[in-house]
């Protein structure tokens, strides 16, 4: 059985808050490459867009890396199936008539809210909830930096 309480934080992530805690950081922790991983065959074409819109920015952070596909595969379809609930619900409307004439709450604001939750969970992993975002202390670009200049 794991540790109780909370999952611990990735390094990463605590670097970038500006380690609040001031607790030593571990120095033997894996280091994967900051380097996003493919996207995965046969993934929804929503998850793919959001994929190759997020994935990017994510990897200059240094926050995902080459060992974090199947998270991010589940954050980006999570995202999607979301997506495409609201956009049902949307059309359809909020209730729904069941076979006995009775008026009915859409089934798919389940679909929404079971699924907006995984996502706000996967968000918080790569740091990016508004809340986790708040926390991040992201250093300023040097002279010596490439991309200054762009």
């Amino acid at each position: 059985m794991g540790r109780p309480g909370p999952a611990p934080k990735p390094v990463e992530l605590k670097v970038l808050e500006g380690n609040p805690g001031n607790r030593p950081l571990p120095s033997n922790h894996p280091k994967p490459q900051p380097v996003a991983p493919k996207v995965p065959y046969g993934i929804h074409p929503k998850a793919r867009k959001f994929w190759k819109e997020h994935a990017p920015k994510l990897e200059r952070l240094g926050i995902l890396t080459e060992v974090d596909g199947p998270a991010f595969t589940m954050l980006a379809t999570h995202w999607a199936l979301a997506f495409e609930a609201a956009r049902v619900i949307r059309d359809d409307g909020l209730s729904t008539v069941d076979e006995n004439g009775a008026i009915r709450k859409h089934p798919l604001l389940q679909v929404l809210r079971d699924n907006s939750t995984a996502f706000r969970l996967y968000a918080a992993e790569f740091g990016l909830s508004p809340s986790a975002r708040g926390k991040l202390d992201i250093p300023e670009p040097t002279d010596d930096d490439d991309f200054f200049g762009f």
